[in-house]
């Protein structure tokens, strides 16, 4: 549930907790990337964050700017996840409109490039029948 206000809590695990991360080991990477400030300075993974510290958490070519409301002992759904911060507006606005921006031009996540897989490799080959049954 939600911590009282006097307590702190490690980064890593907040945003794992508000659902920013899938995994603790992600957003441990992307904090030791530099992927993530806090009031405005790169942080290590074992800092203490309090309610009113302000993140920016850039993932993938999104950016969220947000200021921390709670803290959490555990990962609970997302709508719960949804009250331990709150997003800037402009924030809010900027990674919509690239969300729209991307949908409109089709432009695929970075994931999306290169060479095929081996498994894709093979789905390619049986759409043009060129291995057989």
């Amino acid at each position: 549930m939600i911590q009282a206000e006097t307590d702190t809590q490690r980064l890593d695990k907040w945003l794992w907790a508000a659902r920013f991360f899938k995994t603790r080991p992600l957003a441990v990477a992307a904090i030791n990337g530099g992927k993530v400030q806090v009031d405005g300075q790169r942080a290590k993974p074992g800092r203490g964050i309090r309610p009113g510290a302000r993140l920016v958490i850039h993932k993938n070519e999104l950016a969220w700017t947000i200021q921390v409301k709670a803290l959490a002992k555990q990962r609970r759904p997302a709508s719960e996840a949804a009250l331990l911060y709150e997003e800037d507006e402009d924030s809010r606005r900027r990674r919509q409109e690239s969300v729209r921006e991307r949908r409109e031009t089709g432009i695929r996540s970075s994931a999306m490039r290169g060479r095929p897989t081996k498994r894709d490799r093979r789905r390619i080959g049986a759409l043009t029948d060129r291995y057989g049954d």
